[in-house]
């Protein structure tokens, strides 16, 4: 199953705190059958609230791309077919980021991983855990 993670099991997975993950998401993630991804958007996410000095997204946006890059998940950028795909979107959530993860998951047939219970209201390839 192709899975695009969301910006906050990211940063768990990357920094090891693996406790923080559900058991789900651990065994979807650490399943070798998975091809796993991230956004662009969630490193544009992180170099934008780990500047503010959020303590919740304290890492290196180009340390993480590169570790993530270095173990194997695919970088999705963001493109103006996933951009167009926002205003398809009803209004359920009203985080940007978080909006275009769901549109690049329905454009590129992948399954956003999400712990946002009001992400896993919309309707498509979004599982919850």
């Amino acid at each position: 199953m192709k899975l695009l993670l969301d910006t906050h099991l990211l940063l768990w997975t990357a920094q090891g705190a693996e406790h923080r993950l559900s058991s789900d998401a651990r065994a979807l993630i650490s399943d070798e059958a998975n091809e796993l991804s991230f956004s662009a958007a969630s490193i544009w996410e992180i170099a934008i609230k780990s500047g503010l000095g959020r303590p919740d997204f304290n890492a290196d946006p180009h340390l993480l791309r590169r570790a993530l890059l270095d173990n194997d998940y695919l970088e999705i950028p963001v493109t103006s077919a996933h951009a167009a795909a926002v205003a398809l979107l009803p209004p359920i959530h009203k985080d940007a980021i978080d909006r275009i993860l769901v549109a690049q998951a329905a454009t590129e047939g992948v399954t956003l991983l999400t712990t946002d219970s009001a992400i896993a209201g919309y309707a498509g390839p979004i599982r919850a855990v």
